[in-house]
């Protein structure tokens, strides 16, 4: 058994607050903390921008993949997608898709979670059919069958939970109804649409397990199901379904935007919500150290206030070790109160253990990116 050791401490000019009614002599916070945002922490108040460094060398810097320039990723089956960052417990590709799929696929190495970035489509699985659209959540569990027939080019974002599940996470004080009320999660159903695809003709499933494929083939279509019960099956639901959590006087840390759990890694997302209001609150995020997880940010749409310069299909990846937080631009604007509302959504992925990055990435990546926290004229 372990414990924390806790010793609540105040040393020098500080807030009793954390996130609010700081020093006059010292605009910036930094929270450094382990466990994510769950274990002790400690809030220091300074009189630089605690990100204000004048220059970076080494491989442990923050980076920025603009992953719509991805051609890597455009094909029929997403087994053939190569790996943008990864590790032993986590896997994250994007995934261009544009034509209905011949055939099914089935993931043995875990969970598959695919959120809709562009596009929309008839997804058919073990447990029915289902139609997903932009802005769609879709946990696939380990070794269902499934195929997409796409309505219009879509892309995909795919995060696998490999050897792993997803879960929801547990919600506390404020209910389970809070974020998203479990009665928005949809399943797929055995419609006509479903029963119209039953084919006694061959079809093949193409299995991945340990990365590589398989491919099993069957005289008929296996997607045959007549009827199904119990509490495991495909479930959707839209960003726009989910209700963020907020206070106008406390800034909530990205834990409070948590959506799926697996056991080393969560996703989170970041949807339209208004500004803290209260004078002494901060209104963006916190500067904070990445001790323990690493952090990676898929942009999906709207204007990310804490950002300068980030377009949709944007990645980016900020490796545990380092402090980081809003930009010059942004804090600024946040000191000025310039926004009362942000319109960004954004999936954000927090992982306990080192990720890897993958040469597809690597190749679509903007160097420049450590920079754009420097202090200059223009800022």
């Amino acid at each position: 058994m372990r414990k924390w050791a806790s010793f609540p401490l105040r040393e020098g000019d500080v807030s009793r607050q954390a996130h609010a009614d700081f020093p006059e002599q010292a605009i910036y916070e930094r929270e450094t903390g382990r466990s994510g945002f769950f274990g002790p922490a400690t809030h220091f108040h300074h009189s630089h921008a605690p990100t204000g460094w004048s220059d970076w060398q080494g491989p442990l810097r923050p980076r920025l993949f603009d992953f719509n320039q991805l051609t890597e990723n455009s094909t029929s089956s997403p087994w053939q997608v190569p790996l943008l960052l990864h590790n032993a417990h986590c896997k994250m590709r994007t995934w261009r898709v544009a034509e209905t799929m011949p055939f099914l696929v089935r993931n043995a190495d875990g969970d598959e979670l695919l959120f809709v970035h562009e596009g929309s489509a008839d997804l058919y699985c073990d447990y029915g059919h289902l139609e997903i659209v932009e802005g769609d959540y879709v946990v696939i569990p380990r070794s269902t069958m499934w195929r997409l027939e796409p309505k219009q080019p879509m892309v995909l974002l795919m995060i696998e939970a490999t050897n792993d599940s997803y879960q929801l996470p547990e919600k506390g004080l404020v209910g389970n109804h809070a974020i998203f009320d479990p009665a928005m999660l949809d399943t797929p159903k055995i419609d006509e649409a479903f029963k119209a695809q039953y084919s006694e003709q061959s079809w093949q499933v193409q299995v991945k397990r340990h990365g590589q494929t398989s491919v099993i083939t069957y005289p008929y279509n296996p997607l045959d199901a007549v009827g199904w019960h119990g509490d495991l099956a495909v479930m959707r639901i839209n960003w726009r379904d989910i209700r963020p959590l907020m206070s106008h006087r406390y800034h909530l840390p990205p834990s409070a935007h948590t959506t799926f759990v697996a056991q080393r890694f969560v996703v989170c997302t970041f949807v339209p919500r208004p500004i803290e209001s209260d004078p002494g609150a901060l209104k963006v995020p916190f500067y904070h150290n990445n001790d323990d997880y690493d952090e990676v940010l898929f942009y999906h749409a709207g204007d990310f206030f804490s950002r300068d310069n980030i377009e949709k299909g944007m990645v980016t990846f900020h490796p545990a070790g380092f402090t980081h937080g809003p930009h010059p631009k942004a804090f600024q604007a946040a000191q000025e109160y310039r926004k009362k509302f942000t319109d960004e959504v954004a999936v954000m992925l927090d992982t306990r253990d080192a990720l890897e990055v993958g040469s597809a990435a690597e190749n679509h990546e903007n160097p420049a990116y450590v920079n754009s926290w420097k202090v200059t004229d223009s800022n």
